[in-house]
């Protein structure tokens, strides 16, 4: 196993309670130091996504697993709704798509006007909105905690800063390098879910058909925090952006607003969050919420997204791809963006599948 994020602990954890011995191998020097530790911390309904589509399957099925999750292991979450706006006219028709879209997904939404939703946020400018009632929030990094738990007491074994630099086939099983040494260690199955590396480390891999290895780039996403106290007690959403879903209202367990993540199509890993990308955040939020103060925002973090699809094309499906689509013993998972801490447990009982089928 590759990986110790919130999906490749999840993965671990039913691995192991399907009954395999699972190592995992993580590059960091400590578990989801990644793209789990910077996002939304946001539990998604699944409103935008193709029906039928892996992210759209699995987002449901994972937010209703991720709920169950949080009540029975006492991780601190809630169930505080989000509004998506339609700030113009010209984006109702978008809003009335989604609409269309959530409910082929199964997902409730109620439909309310411009008064409907000033009586729901006073502060909130709009001319209609969606209000999801199953969106919410959560501690990520106690959901992180009890995967790692859990998967340790089932047997899992971590080894952190063991970055795998390459895979190679052979008939007792995958050998793999570690750090760049030899001899290498050697599993009879490998899961990737390496996050941003996933697709460099696929391409690492001796004899793997370069056409099962899909195009990726990389989405930065920087936030901003609100200087004193929020006006929302909801997640307020605009309609969505290429490559992301717009500037968006989040809020923690304690009630303190960010607004993020914005998107920044970029080459290399860079967390930095540079303060000027302020000015662009302050127009896309007064559209919603036009009360808001000048020198409000401060800079908190980053995040980079594993994109499929690039800027200007349409937004891709997570990939995530078993032994039958290229004959070798591993699964690889590409793309696995957001809704990916929402999926993260419907996920892992995906990849437990595609093993137990081998």
């Amino acid at each position: 196993m590759i990986g110790a994020g919130a999906i490749g602990l999840a993965i671990a954890r039913s691995l192991a309670r399907d009954g395999r011995d699972v190592l995992v191998l993580e590059a960091a020097g400590t578990f989801g130091t990644g793209a789990s530790s910077r996002n939304s911390e946001v539990i998604h309904a699944g409103l935008y996504y193709a029906p039928g589509s892996l992210k759209a399957r699995l987002c449901v099925e994972g937010r209703l697993r991720l709920y169950e999750f949080c009540a029975r292991w006492g991780i601190a979450h809630r169930r505080c709704g989000k509004l998506l706006v339609a700030t113009s006219d010209a984006q109702l028709p978008i809003l009335e798509q989604i609409a269309s879209t959530a409910r082929s997904n199964g997902v409730d939404l109620l439909a309310l006007d411009r008064r409907d939703t000033h009586a729901l946020e006073p502060q909130l400018e709009c001319r209609a909105a969606l209000h999801s009632p199953h969106t919410g929030i959560l501690d990520t990094h106690a959901y992180l905690i009890a995967l790692l738990g859990q998967a340790e007491a089932d047997g899992v074994t971590f080894a952190y800063g063991s970055r795998v630099t390459s895979l190679r086939l052979q008939e007792s099983g995958v050998a793999i390098a570690v750090n760049g040494t030899s001899p290498a260690l050697l599993a009879s199955l490998v899961v990737n879910a390496a996050g941003l590396d996933a697709p460099a480390l696929a391409r690492a891999t001796e004899g793997f058909p370069a056409d099962r290895i899909p195009s990726s780039y990389l989405a930065k996403g920087s936030y901003f925090a609100l200087a004193g106290r929020s006006p929302f007690a909801h997640l307020v959403y605009p309609v969505p952006e290429p490559g992301g879903l717009g500037v968006h209202v989040t809020l923690d367990l304690a009630g303190r607003a960010r607004f993020g993540p914005d998107v920044q199509w970029i080459d290399t890993v860079d967390y930095a969050v540079d303060p000027a990308r302020a000015e662009h955040f302050y127009p896309a939020i007064r559209r919603y919420w036009p009360a808001l103060p000048d020198g409000a925002l401060r800079p908190a973090y980053a995040g980079i997204r594993p994109k499929l699809s690039g800027p200007g094309e349409p937004p891709a499906d997570f990939h995530i791809q078993g032994p039958a689509a290229h004959g070798m013993p591993i699964v690889n998972l590409f793309g696995i963006e957001s809704p990916g801490l929402t999926a993260s447990l419907a996920i892992a009982e995906y990849v437990a599948q595609l093993v137990r089928a081998m």
